[in-house]
């Protein structure tokens, strides 16, 4: 009579075969041929785009715009809802996009007029890094962030003037902008 292996002989046996096989198939696969990837030379021929980086660049950011004012200052432009932190020199620093509320200033010369840590929002939501620019039909028009980082678009019918931000944008505007400094409003 022959004697019986064990069950756990048997998975340890088909484990190390498998194992093995494995192992095998990689060398083999380690020491064939690889593919390359033709890499196109900008300006070698008509034909280079068809053959372009898989790698995309990154767009510049719009040119701050003309006539925003000289010196250090906030632009705000109401069309492209985008803010740029500009130097004494006239350098854009930053510049990130926001989510206006439903109310905006007429495009023009303002300067923050006071500012808040945090508080609530006249829509309910936690904000903080909170800058106000002016009044607009009995509204607060402010940069500020909300706390959890969101950006909700604002309720149906209510007057908002809250110009929301990124929280790392709403930082950066906090650290940058103080009591007095002037802000450019363009469309």
């Amino acid at each position: 009579m022959a004697a019986r292996l064990p069950s756990w002989a048997w998975v340890t046996g088909l484990t190390a075969g498998a194992t093995a096989a494995v192992v095998a198939l990689a060398v083999q696969a380690d020491h064939g041929p690889h593919p390359t990837a033709a890499v196109a030379k900008p300006g070698a021929t008509a034909s280079a785009g068809a053959h372009a980086s898989a790698t995309p660049k990154p767009s510049a950011p719009p040119a701050l715009p003309a006539g925003s004012g000289e010196g250090r200052r906030i632009v705000y432009s109401l069309g492209e809802k985008r803010v740029w932190l500009v130097d004494a020199t006239g350098k854009v620093i930053r510049t990130f996009t926001v989510w206006p509320g439903t109310v905006s200033p007429q495009p023009g010369r303002y300067s923050i007029i006071a500012s808040r840590q945090s508080l609530k929002g006249s829509d309910g939501v936690e904000i903080e890094h909170v800058m106000y620019i002016t009044r607009v039909q009995g509204v607060n028009v402010a940069f500020s962030n909300a706390l959890d980082g969101s950006s909700p678009p604002p309720a149906g019918g209510q007057k908002l003037g809250g110009i929301r931000m990124h929280k790392e944008d709403g930082a950066a505007l906090w650290s940058f902008g103080d009591q007095g400094i002037k802000v450019m409003i363009v469309t």
